[in-house]
């Protein structure tokens, strides 16, 4: 199994960026994006989990800007990030588990299993 992050650079304030996430060698239940600055901790930035029916979930500060989606027949998720503000640079991190997990449960790093490399997003004022 492997996660391979893509899609960061470098844009201004305002501005927009549409990150990936392929997965190889499985349909994940749970997979999410999360992000780290320097100097502080793996921070959750959203989730899709499937239950029956997708199901997304946000940080507070993201929400309204940011858009978690996924398809199945590529095995890709998507992070499409509008009017970025300069705290929303960071590495993002694209990650899944096999694991239906509990709500509560999507925003911890310990929560999952398989972790992509990070895809740096630099935004300029």
């Amino acid at each position: 199994v492997q996660l391979q992050a893509f899609g960061g650079g470098l844009v201004q304030a305002g501005g927009s960026l549409t990150l990936s996430c392929a997965a190889s060698g499985r349909l994940f239940n749970t997979m999410a994006w999360f992000r780290q600055a320097p100097g502080k901790e793996r921070d959750f930035v959203a989730a899709t989990r499937w239950t029956g029916a997708l199901h997304q979930y946000y940080k507070d500060t993201v929400k309204g800007r940011f858009t978690i989606s996924r398809d199945n027949v590529k095995n890709l998720v998507y992070l499409q990030m509008n009017s970025l503000k300069a705290e929303d640079a960071a590495i993002y991190c694209c990650a899944a588990t096999q694991s239906r997990l509990i709500s509560s449960s999507l925003y911890g790093v310990g929560s999952y299993d398989y972790w992509g490399q990070g895809t740096q997003v630099t935004v300029s004022s």
